[in-house]
């Protein structure tokens, strides 16, 4: 099944394009449609969402990118973004980069030098994150940990979510010991870093962006994957990528064990 059809891309985005001679659709999440236009012109992303949490979620990305553009980091530029609040749906129309997935890379990827090399500068591009001044529109009036265990409590409320009630409870009494929040993506994983040739071109989804705790994108980026980052040893090399030392056994199962399983 095809999941976005021409005819139903809204008319400030054709616009904004003009004639589109090709539609792919790659490997994508379950948040999105997501669609790669091609023409004259050159390639852009289109994501659609349906839905007021997923809509809601691209809205908060689109605000996250614009204010990112200022930085370094190699982020989408937004062309158009559209709520199209009659059909409960939203449209965002992105820039494009050339490459693939990490997670596809590395799977895909035999040498066991150049699998390093990658996780290697997956976690650098995370460090030069956290290196990042984080803009003052995205940083909450709130402290960035008991803000998401509220939205965790409101998403078990209302959503199909892998946490419980019983896990909720256990990480708002058993917080970890604070440290200095930095920008984060909040959702670091190998599907949303983009390489070619081995060096990253791209970081995308950046609908959990925040002043919050890095030690979140951490955790996230490090959980195991089969046939990508799944030895000590890989681990290892991210960490030196990284160059901010290891995050504790207790730390990575409270935010990607815990914390996560609310988003």
């Amino acid at each position: 099944m095809i999941p976005i059809q021409l005819h139903d891309i809204p008319q400030s985005i054709i616009d904004e394009v003009g004639t589109v001679s090709k539609l792919d659709f790659p490997r994508q999440g379950h948040t999105s449609d997501v669609g790669i236009l091609a023409n004259e012109q050159g390639r852009f992303v289109l994501k659609r969402t349906k839905g007021e949490q997923y809509s809601s979620w691209l809205a908060q990305e689109i605000r996250v990118l614009h204010s990112l553009q200022k930085t370094s980091l190699p982020v989408p530029s937004v062309y158009r973004f559209v709520e199209d609040k009659e059909n409960n749906q939203s449209w965002a129309l992105l820039k494009f980069f050339e490459g693939e997935t990490l997670r596809q890379a590395l799977v895909r990827e035999k040498n066991s030098d150049k699998k390093h090399e990658m996780i290697f500068n997956f976690g650098a591009i995370l460090s030069a994150i956290h290196d990042t001044p984080c803009p003052e529109e995205m940083r909450g009036e709130s402290p960035w940990l008991d803000d998401m265990l509220l939205r965790a409590e409101y998403n078990l409320s209302h959503y199909y979510v892998d946490g419980t009630a019983e896990l909720w409870e256990s990480l708002n009494r058993n917080k970890p010991q604070t440290i200095t929040n930095t920008l984060i993506h909040g959702d670091f994983t190998i599907d949303n870093v983009l390489v070619r040739n081995g060096n990253i071109t791209g970081i995308i989804d950046w609908s959990g962006g925040a002043l919050g705790d890095p030690r979140y994108d951490v955790s996230l980026a490090i959980r195991p994957k089969p046939n990508a980052i799944e030895t000590e040893s890989e681990i290892e090399v991210f960490f030196e990528g990284y160059g901010r030392g290891r995050i504790s056994e207790s730390e990575y199962k409270y935010f990607e064990e815990g914390l996560y399983a609310f988003f």
